[in-house]
């Protein structure tokens, strides 16, 4: 084949093109800090990086929701442990109220403490995040939860409990709705509740009530009744259950339970024993305030006073156990999002080495390139130089 001179100036552009594009292209890499920029260049490693960047993309928007749902729940945290330094006041109040010494003038002014602290309870109860959400209405969380009423509060929530996804397959509540933290309050002693009847004319009080065999209750309703001073019945509707003397103090004991009582019952006076149910802590606060604004006038008034008490600090009582619990539930919450941060760190971590370990410029390397692929095409150009200066016209 006969290489005419057209022909080799081709060639020789084509190959000055391709190092020229080399040099661009290392260049490029310098400046951008990468092996690649377009999928084209390196589809292998670029296929990978895609798959690693989706994966560290995700991780990164799990430890996003971990740390809200860690805003949230060290929130409700402080809340709950707030609101256990207001029921242990309440408590003491109550303790406090119990002294016979007492004036009603006194009582009052302890009423005033205690509804100052069921203020402060609403307050907490209606607490908001950073983002101005109310932690405890569930769902509902630009509502209101708790707004006061004459019985207690009423709640505008609902009784959800917003879950949120902080790795693949694990989920976390990232708070309590209010009717599971300051509604569902076991009565009495979480087990059955004991009361007297409102129509009691003697001295009986109710003292520690406790499930002594679980075997053996039943979870019945039952009537603990005085047919004469110092003799008393308990029937379950009209059954007979048991019978016995009575003395100040003693523990009546029957089907798995006792009831202590101080004092004397008259006769026809009678005690209600009944599973537990719920009542909300505001509830718990009112009937207090109540019970103390209405006074001691007679000694029947004084002993109703003192049951109602006692029935206040063992609702008291619940409301702490129960804030606890959700505490505890909170406290474990928190600490599988802190393991779980702890191991997306260390994921990220391994996701951003292997992304750089594909994509990142070794720019010791580039610049070695860089200089041998100027160096090659400053050398062709001198050639093509010299080249062109070689014709048989100038020999004729």
């Amino acid at each position: 084949m006969r290489v005419t001179q057209n022909l080799d100036q081709t060639q020789f552009l084509a190959a000055i093109q391709s190092l020229e594009s080399g040099i661009n292209q290392t260049q490029n890499q310098m400046s951008s800090g990468k092996q690649f920029t377009t999928a084209s260049q390196d589809p292998t490693a670029a296929g990978a990086v895609n798959n690693y960047t989706q994966a560290l993309a995700q991780s990164q928007q799990y430890a996003t929701n971990a740390s809200s749902a860690q805003t949230n729940l060290n929130t409700e945290d402080s809340t709950l442990t707030q609101l256990q330094n207001q029921l242990q006041s309440l408590r003491d109040l109550a303790l406090e109220a119990g002294n016979g010494a007492l004036s009603n003038t006194d009582r009052s002014a302890i009423a005033t403490q205690a509804v100052q602290i069921q203020n402060s309870i609403l307050a907490l109860a209606n607490t908001t995040n950073g983002n101005g959400e109310y932690i405890f209405s569930g769902f509902a969380a630009q509502t209101q939860p708790f707004t006061l009423s004459a019985t207690g509060a009423t709640y505008n929530g609902d009784q959800g409990q917003r879950q949120i996804q902080i790795a693949a397959g694990q989920t976390v509540a990232d708070g309590d709705n209010g009717n599971t933290v300051f509604n569902q309050i076991k009565t009495g002693n979480g087990t059955f509740t004991v009361a007297a009847n409102a129509g009691n004319t003697g001295s009986g009080i109710i003292g520690a009530t406790t499930v002594s065999n679980p075997a053996a209750y039943d979870g019945g309703t039952y009537s603990i009744n005085f047919t004469a001073p110092g003799t008393y019945q308990v029937k379950e509707g009209a059954t007979l259950v048991t019978s016995g003397a009575y003395t100040d103090g003693s523990t009546i004991a029957f089907n798995g339970v006792q009831v202590t009582l101080s004092g004397q019952p008259a006769s026809g006076d009678s005690f209600s024993l009944a599973p537990s149910g719920t009542q909300s802590i505001f509830a718990t606060v009112q009937n207090l305030v109540t019970a103390l604004q209405t006074g001691v006038t007679t000694p029947a008034s004084s002993t109703s006073l003192n049951n109602s008490l006692g029935g206040a600090i063992n609702n008291i009582d619940q409301a702490l156990q129960n804030t606890s619990d959700v505490q505890a539930s909170v406290g474990g919450r928190l600490n599988s999002i802190t393991t779980q941060q702890a191991v997306a760190t260390s994921q990220q971590t391994q996701l951003q080495t292997s992304i750089s370990q594909l994509q990142s410029l070794d720019f010791a390397s580039a610049i070695t390139t860089l200089d041998q692929q100027n160096t090659t095409l400053s050398a062709a150009l001198q050639a093509y130089t010299l080249t062109q200066g070689l014709s048989l016209f100038k020999y004729l």
